[in-house]
């Protein structure tokens, strides 16, 4: 046993708490298998009872050796029990009975291997299999993510709404919606045809792209980064990764992209919660261990002859982090490395980027005039950056008022709190100088 927690009454609370990031999702993806997608509540419900059987006995008769073996030993002894006592199950109750056992290590002539070699990727596999079905293309799209998040990253309803800024109502609506999908369309806890797997694949990590950025930009709120959304967006490109089935060179390149931005981080924020540029950051307080594990996946991302969007943008985010200081950045690379995106992606939020990446390459001016041709998308009238944008080429040029203009105008299309109070700040300096 480890220490008791009357003694640390806040410890245990945080171990659990972690335990349920770390294995919530495993547990429900395998007990969703093993009781059909149909079941889905149920496999939730089964695994939020372990986790409160734990808050409940841990405090008063001290944490397991092995918390996660026993969260599992409970979720197990759980499920069998709702298996007997439910009619829904009768007719392959004995064929699910095996299955639970299986899952335990405990058939036959073999003993328990709960946090074994056998036992973990099986929990892998079938969280792998949880995070596709997520993202299954009969799912609405809107609700794709917060599947994901719910079901296989254990976040909590709350979480996911305040994640997104939503209120709870509305996220709870979406997983209903979409398990309602799962249900009626019969999709079940599996990985895809051989035949479907690049597309669908493709799908999941769209998914996790906008997870991501999500995280790293929100979109409103009162913060300058949602970390816990870009860890949980960096631990499902890892699974699939690492996986046999998945780890394809762009699932490397997406996972690097990830790990990069993540280890800038740290240093996008001020002692008060204020936005930081990145020429204004601190790069020793950029995590090294993060950016070690970009560069193992970027290297393993250039196996093969395919070259992706998540190729080009992992070298960007590349070439920011690897620079020793802001004035030494690869500008012309970086410029050029958008060129090519946008002979695959030929989309104007990709033109804006290398207009800014122009600027600092060949000029303000250059970068001025490469953003008034985009001035006619429809896309970036509403699209706050574009404007903040204008409003620094007009700044580096000495037109204040104008300057100032444009940072009022992206202010006034930005509802992140931390970005407009910057905005505000860059208009008043802009018109000062």
């Amino acid at each position: 046993m480890l220490k008791e927690s009357p003694d640390d009454p806040g410890g245990v609370s945080r171990l659990v708490d972690h335990l349920f990031r770390q294995q919530a999702g495993q547990m429900v993806s395998t007990l969703a298998r093993v009781f059909g997608s149909e079941h889905l509540d149920l496999a939730e419900d089964v695994v939020q009872e372990a986790m409160l059987k734990a808050m409940r006995q841990w405090p008063f008769c001290g944490v397991p050796d092995n918390p996660a073996a026993w969260l599992v030993t409970v979720a197990k002894n759980r499920a069998l029990d709702l298996l007997r006592r439910k009619t829904v199950f009768r007719g392959k109750r004995e064929a699910i009975e095996a299955t639970l056992l299986e899952w335990h290590g405990e058939t036959k002539g073999r003993g328990p291997d709960v946090g074994g070699t056998r036992f973990d990727r099986e929990l892998r596999d079938d969280q792998l299999r949880m995070i596709f079905t997520c993202c299954h293309p009969d799912i609405p799209h809107q609700s794709r993510v917060a599947l994901t998040l719910k079901t296989a990253g254990g976040f909590s309803v709350s979480e996911i709404a305040r994640a997104f800024l939503c209120n709870q109502g509305t996220i709870a609506q979406r997983l209903v919606r979409a398990k309602r999908r799962i249900r009626e369309k019969g999709i079940a806890v599996t990985m895809p045809l051989p035949s479907e797997l690049e597309s669908r694949l493709d799908t999941v990590l769209s998914v996790l792209y906008l997870m991501f950025n999500e995280g790293h930009s929100p979109h409103e709120g009162s913060v300058v980064i949602r970390a816990d959304l870009c860890h949980e967006a960096i631990r499902l490109a890892s699974l699939l990764a690492d996986h046999p089935v998945t780890m394809r060179p762009k699932v490397h390149a997406l996972t690097a992209l990830f790990l990069f931005q993540a280890a800038r981080l740290p240093a996008r924020a001020d002692a008060h919660g204020g936005l930081l540029l990145l020429s204004e950051q601190d790069r020793s307080c950029w995590d090294r261990a993060l950016i070690a594990r970009a560069l193992h996946h970027f290297e393993r991302s250039a196996f093969g002859d395919e070259l992706t969007a998540f190729h080009l943008e992992a070298e960007i985010a590349s070439c920011h982090t690897l620079a020793i200081d802001s004035a030494r950045t690869d500008w012309p690379r970086i410029t050029m490395l958008y060129d090519m995106l946008l002979k695959i992606r030929p989309d104007p939020i990709v033109a804006l980027n290398r207009a800014v990446a122009l600027a600092e390459a060949k000029g303000a001016e250059e970068a001025l005039a490469a953003l008034d041709e985009l001035a006619g998308h429809s896309a970036l009238a509403s699209y706050y950056p574009y404007h903040a944008a204008c409003g620094e080429m007009l700044r580096r040029l000495g037109m204040g008022e104008a300057a100032a203009d444009a940072f009022l105008k992206a202010q006034s299309l930005c509802s992140s709190e931390p970005v407009r109070v910057f905005l505000q700040r860059r208009a008043e300096e802009a018109r000062t100088r």
